[in-house]
């Protein structure tokens, strides 16, 4: 604004440009002003997308479980969850409860367990990963992609429906993360037997954000 006055009193003939001077000096402080303004709602609008998943899950009615309780006598010398750069490779989850045991039926899926138990248990074992994914990167929303899934199914001889199952986890996190993000490569592999009896057992591998 001083050189303004500067070039005015050194110049009268510019008294004739002031009017246009001043709304462009006023046009450019608005925009300045309006263009802090929409960044401050953008950071407002991102604060309030923190823990979307969560959120998504409380919707449907489903809560993380605590993390896992077995026997002291079963050793598990290694990690739930190992990140390595932007992956995130995922150990093989079973069912849990909500309060960190491991879930039942058990057995083989085409013998003591049903197909559609078998898909429940997937679903929990989804559950389970999640959890420890949470532990792990504090925050969900932190999963860029669901990279590759491999379910193994507890199969009586001559089951072959494991797909079905394995479709608890794959459907648990597509309607959580939807097909951009939770789209994955998948395997669902009948094996003749799981530790503690479990029907199913989820592994993966994800993108992070870093």
């Amino acid at each position: 604004m001083s050189v303004l006055l500067v070039a005015i009193l050194t110049f009268p003939s510019n008294i004739i440009l002031l009017p246009l001077l001043l709304f462009t000096v006023k046009y450019n402080l608005n925009t300045l002003c309006n263009h802090r303004h929409h960044s401050l709602s953008l950071k407002n609008n991102n604060d309030s997308n923190v823990d979307a998943i969560e959120t998504r899950l409380k919707a449907l009615g489903l809560k993380l479980p605590k993390p896992l309780k077995i026997e002291s006598k079963i050793r598990t010398p290694f990690a739930w969850v190992r990140v390595r750069g932007n992956k995130a490779y995922i150990s093989g989850h079973g069912p849990q409860n909500p309060d960190g045991s491991v879930a039942g039926p058990f057995g083989k899926v085409g013998e003591e367990v049903s197909v559609e138990q078998g898909y429940e248990a997937a679903k929990l074992a989804g559950l389970s990963i999640l959890g420890n994914l949470k532990r792990e990167l504090g925050n969900l929303d932190s999963v860029n992609a669901w990279l590759y899934v491999r379910g193994l199914v507890n199969a009586a001889t001559t089951f072959t429906q494991t797909t079905n199952v394995v479709n608890g986890f794959s459907d648990l996190i597509l309607s959580l993360y939807g097909s951009e993000i939770g789209m994955h490569a998948r395997s669902a592999i009948g094996v003749q037997t799981l530790p503690l009896g479990l029907p199913v057992i989820i592994e993966a591998t994800v993108e992070i954000a870093i």
